[in-house]
């Protein structure tokens, strides 16, 4: 915690120290010995929160009430200038003992509701704010983006309140926090606290959560899941690099519905948009590009004025950067494993390069179905052992990151010059393993990410995006995952 502390000092002025993390009372004394030991010009510019949340209210601690007012009361004498106390304890106790044990400290009354978020959010900060706290937090799981808007207005127009949407879904909110009017954000340095909570370092420096304002622009990609995304961390890196006060962030999106109900509210002026919504979203556009109309899936949305959005596919784009570099796309013959929406992009970019495409998947309706909207054959599964393509490409989502021992294709059925797999997570798939070591050519779909994702933010920005800056960041962050995975 000591370790964790001083990392914290590095970035953050307001710090909580979360003592019921500590093993026991002892460690809890030592670590405030040291907090009261090694007070410096940095640790005095900081403000620190002790919180000592006892189990019953979803905390580590397992003592007594009366034992948890003591850790609080000796924490505000090591240097704490606040303290959180959850209603399931202050409820318990009276006024006058939380005013003789912590009265040299400042309040914060908190609510905690892990399981689900109650109904009436004001009837439970009027429950806090009756002991005369001097700030009311409320925690609650959300179990959709329209839950998580609901506990960020609880603080709108109020200046003593913290407003916590917890749950993976609700992790936009959680940055957009201090824009909305919290008080406070919550990011760990490295241990999780409550669910969907950000790292600190990409509160701080990914998202830029306490530099985000009312007029910052709000871009985002949509998808279910979503954490593994690094879209967040190259179109961020081209905002930062350009200088524009924008933000991009990820919606885990189980209901689309509910998150185009949220665009208005978060104020979202495009998103990008990746697996399973491609082809759904379509139904919801004003509008749409007439090449992302043709695929049959969208990629990329602009959302206009009252609301409109207008579709496009850069997909495609990213497709033909990757490949046309590699080998000469017209008169080669292609195969594409996979028919979904990814699957649909590249066909349609290699058709439109005249290519000879042909499309091999699970379910043989849908290749069927693709191969003929582009003019090219449907391949069952058998003959791959026994035909030869210039160019096998994976447009499938085996062998993504958690998942990266799999393999869409087995080593025999790669009978080709190049293989392209269009997975960005790992760098160097199962697939393009097996490739590899056959001898034959590999293409990483990081080509065809960071061409796509270009090509998105100069559609949003109507600039030309830092392209260089941009590679840099995701291959940055793929190079430091695969050291860590090493370890």
């Amino acid at each position: 915690m000591w370790g964790q502390l001083r990392q914290a000092l590095d970035v953050a002025r307001t710090i909580e120290l979360r003592l019921d993390w500590l093993s026991d009372d002892a460690e809890i004394a030592k670590f405030l010995a040291l907090l009261r030991a090694g007070r410096t010009t940095r640790t005095a510019r900081a403000t620190f929160i002790a919180t000592c949340r006892r189990r019953e209210a979803g905390g580590k601690f397992g003592g007594t009430i009366a034992k948890q007012l003591v850790h609080l009361a000796e924490a505000i004498t090591a240097g704490c200038a606040w303290y959180d106390l959850e209603i399931e304890s202050s409820s318990k106790c009276p006024p006058e003992l939380l005013d003789v044990l912590l009265g040299e400290g400042r309040q914060i009354a908190s609510a905690h509701f892990f399981q689900r978020r109650p109904k009436n959010l004001r009837r439970v900060a009027a429950d806090l704010a009756h002991v005369q706290p001097a700030v009311i937090k409320i925690a609650a799981q959300c179990d959709s983006l329209a839950e998580s808007m609901d506990v960020l207005r609880v603080a709108r127009g109020r200046k003593n309140v913290i407003a916590i949407p917890m749950g993976e879904v609700a992790l936009p909110a959680r940055v957009l926090a201090l824009r909305e009017g919290s008080a406070l954000a919550y990011a760990p340095v490295e241990n999780a606290t409550a669910p969907g909570q950000a790292t600190l370092e990409a509160m701080k420096h990914l998202y830029r959560a306490d530099a985000l304002r009312r007029k910052t622009r709000v871009y985002g990609v949509i998808g279910d899941p979503i954490r593994h995304s690094l879209s967040p961390v190259m179109q961020n890196t081209g905002f930062q690099a350009r200088k524009m006060d924008a933000v991009f962030l990820p919606f885990l999106v189980r209901d689309l519905r509910d998150f185009l109900r949220a665009i208005r509210p978060f104020g979202i002026s495009g998103f990008s948009v990746t697996i399973p919504h491609k082809q759904s979203i379509l139904r919801h556009l004003d509008d749409c590009d007439p090449m992302a109309a043709a695929i049959g899936a969208v990629n990329t949305v602009v959302v206009r004025g009252a609301g409109k959005l207008y579709g496009y596919n850069t997909d495609y784009v990213g497709v033909l950067r990757a490949l046309e570099r590699r080998i000469p796309l017209r008169g080669s013959r292609a195969l594409i494993f996979g028919a979904g929406g990814a699957a649909r992009a590249v066909a349609f970019a290699l058709a439109e390069s005249g290519a000879s495409v042909c499309i091999c998947a699970r379910r043989m309706a849908q290749a069927k179905a693709l191969a003929r909207a582009v003019e090219g054959e449907a391949v069952e599964r058998p003959r791959l052992r026994r035909e030869f393509f210039d160019a096998i490409i994976n447009a499938t989502p085996v062998g993504m990151y958690p998942h990266s021992a799999n393999s869409p294709l087995s080593a025999a059925e790669l009978n080709c010059r190049l293989v392209f797999d269009s997975i960005y997570r790992p760098r160097t798939t199962k697939l393009l393993q097996l490739a590899g070591r056959r001898g034959i050519e590999t293409v990483s779909g990081v080509e065809m990410f960071v061409a796509q994702g270009t090509a998105q933010w100069e559609i949003w920005t109507g600039e030309r995006a830092p392209e260089a800056a941009m590679r840099r960041a995701v291959l940055h962050a793929l190079r430091n995952e695969e050291k860590i995975a090493v370890r």
